[in-house]
């Protein structure tokens, strides 16, 4: 069995994700920055823990110097929401920091103690492939995030590291719970666990999650650009109290 090493294992599907690799027959080492919840998963049997936030490079490359693992889920991330109304660059820059530097980070530190064999994968979302309301700074990290894991398989492929992206759809977690709009087809952390295992212990480059929301937005995605901004526009609504959280 793997080794595993999943950042924003302290919620969301990063906790399920660890608890289900665990209860599968891996070892994992549980990453984020709650020390309360990583004490608790500490006492669970093949898991340890480390504390760090990926978005201070120092601390990242610090804390990863001497672990070694056969798989690097980098799941730890933000999500926040624009309001048109009142545009804020510093939500861009969390957002940013957490979803593409923070991943950048967690590579820069692991590169160096990976080996051929060893896989990381990305954890991006659908939400790339549409012009979601609100989503402009979510959306495009997600999108960078998604060209930056497809960049690094092939500079990567030479040293025998695969490199895999997941994107899931809606999932419910303690950061979507926050959201005011409707989730269609959500699903819940143990499920978005169960899929990204699967994904992460098969051999495809891209997986993408839960199966008939997944179709359907990649379908979307194949439309004419102006089709896609009417689908968009007609599920726009108007704004109700601002709303933020992290993932990790």
């Amino acid at each position: 069995m793997a080794t595993i090493l999943i950042t924003g294992a302290t919620s969301g599907i990063g906790e399920a994700l660890a608890k289900r690799c665990v209860n599968d027959g891996h070892k994992v080492i549980a990453c984020g920055r709650n020390e309360e919840k990583l004490a608790e998963l500490a006492k669970i049997e093949n898991m340890t823990t480390c504390r760090f936030d990926v978005t201070d490079e120092a601390a990242t490359k610090d804390a990863l110097a001497n672990v070694k693992c056969d798989i690097a889920v980098l799941n730890a991330g933000t999500c926040e929401y624009v309001d048109i109304n009142n545009i804020e660059p510093d939500m861009f820059k969390r957002v940013f920091d957490a979803n593409v530097f923070g991943v950048v980070n967690v590579v820069s530190a692991l590169i160096p103690v990976l080996k051929s064999g060893n896989k990381i994968v990305f954890v991006d979302s659908l939400a790339r492939l549409l012009p979601f309301p609100k989503s402009q700074a979510y959306g495009a990290s997600k999108a960078a995030l998604n060209y930056i894991a497809k960049s690094f398989e092939v500079d990567l492929a030479h040293k025998g590291i695969a490199v895999q992206t997941l994107s899931p759809g809606f999932v419910k977690t303690p950061l979507t719970d926050k959201n005011d709009f409707p989730m269609p087809m959500v699903i819940s952390a143990e499920e978005a666990a169960e899929y990204m295992l699967k994904g992460i212990v098969s051999s495809r480059a891209s997986v993408y999650f839960p199966r008939r929301f997944s179709f359907i937005v990649r379908l979307l995605n194949l439309l004419p650009e102006r089709v896609q901004k009417k689908i968009c526009i007609s599920m726009r609504q108007k704004p109700k109290k601002k709303e933020n959280a992290r993932n990790d």
